[in-house]
């Protein structure tokens, strides 16, 4: 079992809103002693949102998906759980509780009585349709809930909104899962070698050691720093520090010029 995340709204790929969720989705689980598996960008398209949302329910893997389920024409993601999972949306009833309690707490004067039935209130009520089945995700910052369903988390494409509810999630259903694995990353710049020339040694790196992953990221250089590749070693603690020191002594062997981050 691992983590998705899955990103809709067309907005991210158009470019009038910078995705902030990517990193900050790494960020706690990293904290948590957990990893991101995969990720996946999908626009504001019905078709597109189910066949996504098929293939990752059939996946068995933690999905957390932001963004389109509230109540507007572009909001499609609600709609699309329920077709990807061939089940009716159904108004949660804790859901519709909340929804009236905000929308009171939105309207309230001291000479007015708020009519809960009112067309426009009434509609808001579709913010509480999820998948049948579903439970909600409470929302701290205006109790608006997302909804789960299948180790499916659906929250609001809002940052205030989405983050803390997806650090609920983790607190609240995976804390047996937090800091189960120890990990340790080690790396260095090797300058002016061509990947080439390195990938026999990282080769037999993996070979050696089956509890680690080695990487290499190449950079271009820029006017500060040459051209380079940034080689490193990745995974259980023990092993990669073996690994590490392997690794070095074999940069020491070929000559190579390197600085250790």
């Amino acid at each position: 079992m691992g983590f998705g995340l899955i990103i809709v709204g067309d907005e991210i790929l158009s470019g009038k809103r910078v995705d902030q969720h990517l990193a900050k989705v790494i960020e706690l689980l990293k904290e948590r002693g957990l990893t991101l598996e995969w990720a996946e960008y999908v626009g504001d398209n019905r078709a597109r949102i189910i066949s996504c949302l098929q293939r990752s329910f059939k996946g068995g893997d933690v999905v957390f998906s932001t963004g389109g389920i509230g109540a507007t024409p572009d909001d499609h993601t609600r709609q699309c759980a329920a077709a990807a999972l061939a089940v009716p949306l159904v108004l949660h009833p804790e859901a519709k509780r909340l929804i009236q309690e905000r929308i009171v707490e939105t309207n309230s004067h001291p000479e007015k009585v708020v009519d809960l039935n009112t067309p426009d209130h009434l509609h808001r009520l579709k913010m509480g349709e999820f998948p049948e089945g579903s439970a909600i995700i409470p929302n701290p910052f205006n109790k608006i809930p997302g909804f789960a369903i299948r180790q499916h988390y659906f929250v609001p494409g809002f940052p205030v909104m989405a983050w803390p509810m997806i650090a609920w999630v983790l607190d609240t259903h995976y804390s047996h899962l937090f800091h189960q694995h120890q990990y340790l990353e080690k790396s260095t710049l090797v300058f002016e070698m061509a990947e080439s020339t390195l990938t026999p040694m990282m080769e037999v790196l993996e070979s050696n050691y089956s509890g680690i992953k080695v990487f290499s990221l190449p950079s271009v250089g820029s006017d500060t720093v040459r051209r380079h590749i940034e080689l490193g070693v990745k995974g259980e603690p023990t092993q990669v520090q073996a690994a590490f020191a392997e690794m070095l002594n074999s940069l020491t062997e070929f000559g190579a010029e390197f600085q250790l981050i």
